[in-house]
């Protein structure tokens, strides 16, 4: 699954909402209003695929997808994450609303953070990359 992480200005913004979930939750929990229905494939192994800035930049497994009431009693879905993020390789993605199902063989990669000065931001990354297909 993807998703926009709406208000997020880079990945830390990610991290500290998901923190400030966790200090009355185990787990962070995203609520969404639609409930997906593909819920057993998303949790065979699925992540949801963060959107920050325009590049799809992290990823975090699901640990569970509950369907639950909202405060005006229609139906709607928690997204209960893994807590670790996991970066990714950056990938352009144009605006939508709501989510959308990432087929896996459009995945981005799972890359290694091992904090080296090296290291390419990933807004420069995905430039790179998306300058690079012809």
């Amino acid at each position: 699954m993807v998703k926009l992480c709406v208000g997020a200005e880079e990945i830390g913004d990610l991290e500290a909402w998901q923190k400030r979930v966790m200090r009355t939750r185990k787990q962070p929990v995203h609520q969404t209003r639609m409930v997906p229905k593909r819920i057993d494939e998303l949790l065979d192994g699925g992540s949801i695929y963060w959107v920050i800035k325009g590049i799809i930049q992290v990823r975090q497994p699901f640990a569970d997808i509950r369907v639950i009431e909202d405060r005006n009693g229609r139906k709607a879905c928690e997204l209960v994450l893994d807590p670790k993020l996991t970066l990714v390789e950056p990938t352009p993605k144009r605006p939508f609303q709501g989510w959308r199902y990432l087929k896996p063989d459009e995945a981005p990669l799972d890359i290694r953070r091992d904090g080296k000065a090296d290291e390419i931001p990933p807004a420069l990354h995905a430039k790179l990359k998306e300058a690079m297909v012809w």
